[in-house]
């Protein structure tokens, strides 16, 4: 969820910012943000790939709260809202010693699935939270750009043929090397393609390079969709948390489509599988998409 500000170097427009956006929007939540926790984790994306039906999934556990919503968007699109309006999403320092005399510990998240392409984010997140754990979901590029796709073609007005977009996206991708992965790399060529939102491993390295690798989790979309239960184990686990079988394990945010052309298919895989060797390398980990 994105609330624009208008644009200005003034810092009390800033500030006047900060208090509409956090008394309007947020009301008693903003006046007691003092008094809130911020997250502990954090699942970084990606989009597509059931980070939504995980968010649900996470705060049935007796020991995590949830934020306020899904996407909170604070370090990327949110982040000149400041630390008092972040915090106005999350549980009050009360609620926290209630779970924690309860259940002995007592965990909050963000979920917001764009951060995982976004290194600007990740530095921030570095910098507030450099002990934080991070989740990351991995699908398909496959069916990630498809499902990718045809979610546009509902929200965004895409009109477009799926396959003209990526026979010209292929050819770009083929002919311009892009060799400075920065910032403007991201924010343009990342956010505007279908195909490199899924270019996995060059959005990792940063992550990577900023947070040891026993703080991150890496998880097959696939697997959380259909090995729910064993997936979450692995989460409670890596967040140290005691085993739970959480009871509501519906689906959220899935998307109802036509199938792929099998064409379209074949040449998605094969012009994927160096991204994904890439990958698979990088994690020594092989996610089975080649074929």
């Amino acid at each position: 969820m994105k609330y624009n500000a208008v644009s200005s170097n003034n810092q009390s427009t800033k500030l006047y910012q900060k208090f509409r956006y956090g008394l309007i929007k947020r009301h008693f939540y903003y006046l007691t943000s003092s008094f809130r926790v911020l997250p502990n984790f954090f699942v970084i994306g990606a989009g597509r790939t059931g980070t939504t039906s995980l968010y649900h999934y996470l705060y049935q556990h007796p020991c995590i709260i949830k934020s306020a919503y899904d996407e909170l968007g604070f370090f990327d699109d949110n982040f000149h809202l400041g630390l008092n309006w972040y915090r106005s999403l999350f549980p009050t320092k009360f609620t926290q010693k209630k779970v924690e005399s309860k259940h002995k510990k007592f965990l909050t998240y963000d979920v917001t699935p764009q951060l995982i392409r976004r290194p600007w984010a990740a530095r921030r997140i570095s910098s507030y939270f450099p002990n934080a754990k991070l989740i990351a979901v991995l699908r398909n590029p496959v069916d990630k750009t498809y499902s990718h796709y045809n979610m546009l073609t509902v929200e965004s007005n895409e009109k477009r043929s799926f396959e003209k977009i990526i026979t010209k996206e292929i050819e770009e991708f083929q002919k311009t090397r892009y060799e400075d992965k920065d910032d403007s790399y991201f924010s343009t060529v990342v956010e505007e393609s279908y195909l490199a939102r899924s270019f996995y491993q060059e959005q990792l390295e940063i992550w990577f390079k900023l947070f040891p690798k026993k703080q991150i989790l890496i998880i097959k979309s696939e697997d959380l969709s259909n090995k729910t239960s064993k997936v979450l184990q692995d989460i409670f686990n890596f967040l140290m948390l005691p085993e739970y079988e959480i009871k509501d394990v519906t689906k959220h945010s899935v998307s109802s489509h036509s199938k792929m052309n099998s064409n379209s298919r074949k040449i998605l895989i094969e012009f994927f599988k160096p991204y994904n060797k890439r990958l698979y390398e990088f994690l020594d980990r092989d996610f089975g998409w080649d074929k």
